[in-house]
């Protein structure tokens, strides 16, 4: 594929990608995106609701 290259072991298995931004950069940022998510799926959430109360609060305590 175009602007994609393995980087391989001694023994040729895949180890690590290399994509050329300058081809891939806008798919790169969504898959990026994912990963994120991805790796922060068993955190706590709080609702909207919560945070938006919390940084009201906070702007009032620094004004």
């Amino acid at each position: 594929m175009r602007g994609i290259d393995y980087v391989v072991d001694e023994h040729g298995k895949k180890k690590a990608v290399l994509i050329d931004l300058t081809e891939w950069g806008d798919l790169w940022e969504d898959f990026y995106d994912i990963l994120i998510s991805e790796s922060r799926k068993q955190e706590p959430t709080i609702a909207w609701e919560q945070l938006k109360a919390e940084i009201e609060q906070e702007e009032e305590q620094t004004a």
